[in-house]
């Protein structure tokens, strides 16, 4: 069953906003409209003209059973042409009768891992026509195709992000151990692993060790470098219990 609908938060939220009036625009005849986005996550965001277009596209999220949920499943248009008349989705028909709505149009539209629908509804039976699903349609594509490329922009960004975050934190490692391998007079991998075992003995990242490592420049950890290098020659206990002494130390 898909996820309850939540409010689009943001740009995104006045976007769809925009689109359902646009959309209406279109079709004289509609007397209101809801659209839905689900994204990447799973999670359907909603937005519609009126709260009692909520209340029945809920009806639709609750049961399974409606148009939207229809139009999803088949990717095509999904028409009610009298909701008097109607045996499909019996929930779906009374919540929408008792609102004064007779029939309505739904139409998918998906890009990548993005899947949006447009649902028009009318106070009059057969009020969209095929001129009115055309424009309403193109509309639907234009409006799919700019959100699916502010997502891929979003998503570039954010990996851009995380690689400068990287590089960043690499730069620090390597300063870190070039100050480990002076201390403990190792190479560069014993330097690299003297990092990660206090990392993993702080529960801190190795980034953020390296950080400290560099900059104290190394001074009050001489005793701890050193003994996890093993220079001191003493037993590992003799490590640790050094280790130890130069945390409580600092």
């Amino acid at each position: 069953m898909p996820s309850p609908p939540v409010p689009e938060p943001t740009a995104a939220a006045r976007e769809l906003s925009q689109f359902t009036r646009e959309a209406m625009q279109c079709a004289d005849a509609s007397c209101g409209a809801v659209a839905t986005l689900t994204g990447e996550g799973g999670d359907l965001r909603t937005t519609a003209t009126h709260p009692d277009l909520t209340a029945l596209l809920s009806v639709e999220m609750a049961s399974g059973e409606g148009p939207t949920p229809a139009a999803l499943d088949a990717g095509e248009t999904v028409s009610a042409q009298d909701l008097l008349t109607e045996e499909r989705w019996p929930d779906y028909r009374a919540v929408a009768l008792d609102s004064g709505l007779r029939s309505s149009v739904t139409m998918p539209f998906s890009r990548d891992e993005l899947d949006v629908t447009l649902s028009l509804y009318s106070f009059r039976p057969r009020a969209f026509g095929e001129g009115v699903q055309q424009s309403v349609h193109l509309l639907g594509e234009y409006f799919a195709e700019g959100l699916a490329r502010d997502h891929s922009c979003r998503a570039a960004l954010a990996e851009v992000d995380q690689l400068e975050t990287a590089l960043e934190s690499r730069a620090v490692i390597d300063q870190a151990c070039g100050i480990v391998m002076h201390v403990t007079e190792g190479d560069a991998r014993e330097a690299f692993g003297i990092l990660r075992r206090i990392s993993q003995r702080t529960n801190r990242k190795l980034a953020e060790v390296a950080d400290e490592v560099v900059r104290r420049r190394g001074r009050g950890l001489e005793a701890e470098l050193r003994a996890l290098a093993g220079a001191s020659g003493r037993s590992p206990a003799c490590s640790d219990e050094a280790v130890r002494t130069s945390a409580r130390s600092r």
